[in-house]
């Protein structure tokens, strides 16, 4: 029986908006909080996040302000309807991957794509934002085509594992891996901590992945899977009439490093391994307490996740795009690692992720 072919990511592009609103958006939640205690643990939270920038593609005010600010977006008694919003996703998500994809085709050849998959949580328009980037990039009409929605921080994962089992089956497949997000278009009117503070960390942002059998960049290894049991209320995310509604509890990273502390778990994302042995780690980057999790529940050295959190304090989490940004840190300019994994959470709450290791 023939050996299948590896699958390897040769080269991620990157691209976030010009439209810095992180500082903003901490001014606007601030005085949202009646409660002094309250004000003091966000600004102290906001200290701690890890965060420098989170950028978006809302415009700027005629005078150059936020979102927020006199004459921006969200300058209304009655924040815009999800019709808006999504008006503004339909234009603004296919023009940042496609800046995402050119970036990519700085690095690398991006001619005879056949196979093209979107990941993306933050919006919904048909025709897809699959056709559209397809369209705009003149691929061939036969191009096929798999538009991966609503899986939240995760789904680069199920994205360049989708594109490995494709290379596997036809080595000479050449699969371009999007994943485009634009969280600040679902800002809400909350007045309560725990959401205010999951605003906080979000941002826009877009990758783009040549995925093929050649071996160049990083081979992407086994995935594993894994739902942890009693989860499925710490992390939501449901569509209302002002953008999309997201939960996301306090809970999420001592339910995440319990279960890395747990042996089965822990076997499945090692493969087996020792921790010790593995040389990188691409985690997303959902947040400093999230990073610190995983740290704690897999006994990582500090600078284990230095480009997750380099990727969060330039960005913030720009959901499913997050994870190929930290992937990128590793791919530019450096030699790839001889071992790694890759590992996300979302809903569920359930963990994703694959071994990864030096394209031979």
């Amino acid at each position: 029986m023939p050996v299948p072919a590896s699958a390897c990511i040769n080269a991620i592009g990157t691209a976030v908006p010009d439209h810095d609103i992180h500082h903003a958006f901490v001014d606007w939640a601030l005085p949202r909080l009646s409660d002094p205690r309250e004000r003091r643990l966000f600004s102290r939270m906001v200290d701690r996040s890890g965060i420098a920038h989170r950028w978006s593609v809302l415009p700027r005010t005629a005078a150059g302000g936020s979102p927020v600010a006199p004459g921006g977006f969200y300058d209304h008694a009655t924040l815009p309807p999800t019709s808006e919003r999504m008006s503004l996703y339909g234009e603004s998500a296919p023009e940042l991957a496609c800046t995402a994809i050119a970036r990519l085709g700085e690095q690398v050849t991006l001619g005879r794509i056949s196979h093209l998959i979107v990941a993306s949580c933050t919006g919904f328009v048909a025709p897809g934002i699959d056709q559209i980037i397809a369209r705009r990039l003149g691929l061939d009409p036969g191009v096929e085509r798999l538009l991966i929605g609503f899986m939240g921080c995760y789904a680069a994962i199920t994205a360049l594992r989708t594109a490995r089992h494709i290379v596997r089956s036809q080595p000479d497949a050449r699969v371009l891996v999007v994943c485009v997000e634009l969280s600040t278009l679902h800002l809400q009117p909350h007045d309560a901590l725990e959401p205010l503070l999951a605003m906080l960390q979000f941002g826009d942002g877009a990758a783009a992945a040549l995925v093929t059998a050649e071996p160049e960049g990083i081979a992407i290894g086994p995935s594993f899977s894994a739902t942890l049991p009693d989860s499925q209320g710490l992390i939501g995310w449901w569509i209302g009439d002002q953008g999309f509604i997201m939960h996301l509890s306090g809970e999420v990273p001592s339910r995440i490093q319990e279960a890395l502390r747990d042996p089965g778990f822990r076997h499945a994302v090692t493969a087996g391994g020792d921790v010790g042995a593995i040389e990188r780690w691409a985690v997303h980057a959902g947040g400093r307490s999230i990073l610190d999790a995983v740290e704690n529940g897999l006994d990582l050295a500090p600078e284990a996740l230095a480009a997750s959190r380099g990727v969060l304090a330039d960005n913030g989490n720009m959901s499913s795009a997050t994870l190929m940004f930290v992937l990128a840190r590793m791919l530019g300019g450096r030699t790839p690692p001889e071992s790694g994994v890759a590992m996300a959470f979302g809903p569920g709450l359930a963990a994703e992720g694959f071994g990864f290791g030096r394209a031979r």
